[in-house]
Formats: C-alpha cells, structure tokens, sequence
C-alpha cells in the first residue's frame, strides 16, 4: 500500500494522515465514530428521503427531492490514512434508519492512498447502527473485537453519549464534525486520560495501570 506522508510535507495533492498518527506515540486500537453530524452534516433518518443515487464520481448522493449529501470535507482522507495506519474503525450511530445509513456509506466513496476508491463502508471493520444506548453499542462492540475499553476512541457530536466513559471508553466531543484537528486532539486527549506520553512500545502497562 501507498506510505502516507505527513502533514505538511509539502505535497498538497497526496494523502495526509493525522500528526499524531506518526509521531510515535501510542496510538488507540479502535476508532469509533458516529455518523450523523460527525462525519456529515445531517440526520440520516429525518433529513434524507430514499430511494438515493450517487453522483457520477461517487463523492456525493442525491435523494428523492434531489438534496445532495456528502462526508465533512475532511472525512474521506482521514478514513484512507486510518486504513493505512493499522488502527481499526468501528461505527457506533443510534440511528432510527440503519438501513439508510448503510446505503449512504455504500454509495460514498473514499480514495485511498494509491488513488483508488472503495465503497466508504469497507473502511469500517466494525458497525453497530441501530437505535438505543451507545452503552450497547460499545458493549457489542467489545465482544466483537476482544479489544479493552480503555483502547477504544470514540468521535461524537452529542455530549450525553459520554457516558460510554463509564465503561472505560474515552470520547472526544466534536462540534463541527471530524476533521484532522479534531482526531489530534482527540488522540491526546485519550493519551493523557490513560497517561500514554511514552513511547508506543510501553503503552501496554500504562494503559493496563490506567484500567485499575
């Protein structure tokens, strides 16, 4: 697969991952967003009414009355360097149209860094929408994956669902929804509440210490 250079490389036109994402730090296992208004603008059950058709470069969809909806701006890029990276990424939306959702995810497509472009939806190893708690969603979400808590990340745009941190889980609150700022900030956020300023290397006991 294509490397990723870093920001400010000076290559405009390449794939960027996140800073945080090769500054040799620890790094969490499991990135977890949610979909409405974190990683596009719109409610996907109130403001889009099916059937929807995708554009002609796949970068946008249009429904029935003809709205066009599409990813934040920075969405697409962040997903190819997540692919990239290694880190595995869940989607945790208590959407009342999961089925919708999906077909959105389907119907946007996202380059990767050789260029070519997959269905938004293979970028996500792991996917719970569907109404409800995000409590549950993170449950299933660790059964699923095997994975600690305290190695997940999760992106969210409503404040309430903080309370996932009950489980171990750290959440980052984004406001004008996912862009590289924001899974920066996001990453050292979740370094400082497990203490993982060290190397990636000793991340292991920080993060078992932090769990106790």
């Amino acid at each position: 697969m294509g490397k990723i250079p870093p920001e400010g490389s000076g290559n405009s036109s390449a794939l960027t991952a996140p800073s945080t994402f090769h500054d040799s730090l620890a790094l969490p296992k499991l990135i977890v967003f949610d979909l409405d208004y974190t990683l596009w603008p719109f409610w996907v059950d109130t403001h889009v009414t099916p059937p929807l058709k995708a554009s002609s470069s796949h970068d946008s969809a249009k429904d029935r009355f003809g709205e066009s909806f599409a990813f934040y701006s920075e969405v697409p890029p962040i997903l190819a360097s997540l692919r990239e990276s290694g880190i595995k990424v869940g989607a945790a939306s208590r959407t009342s149209a999961p089925d919708l959702g999906r077909e959105m995810l389907r119907l946007l497509h996202v380059a990767d860094a050789d260029g070519k472009k997959r269905k938004a939806i293979d970028y996500f190893d792991h996917m719970e929408i569907y109404p409800g708690s995000k409590i549950t969603h993170f449950v299933k979400l660790q059964k699923a994956t095997g994975l600690r808590y305290e190695d997940m990340l999760f992106f969210d745009d409503e404040s309430r669902n903080r309370n996932v941190e009950t489980l171990g889980v750290h959440m980052h609150l984004v406001r004008d929804g996912v862009s590289k700022a924001e899974i920066n900030n996001g990453v050292k956020a979740w370094r400082a509440r497990h203490g993982l300023s060290n190397k990636a290397g000793s991340s292991s006991a920080a993060t078992e210490e932090a769990a106790v």
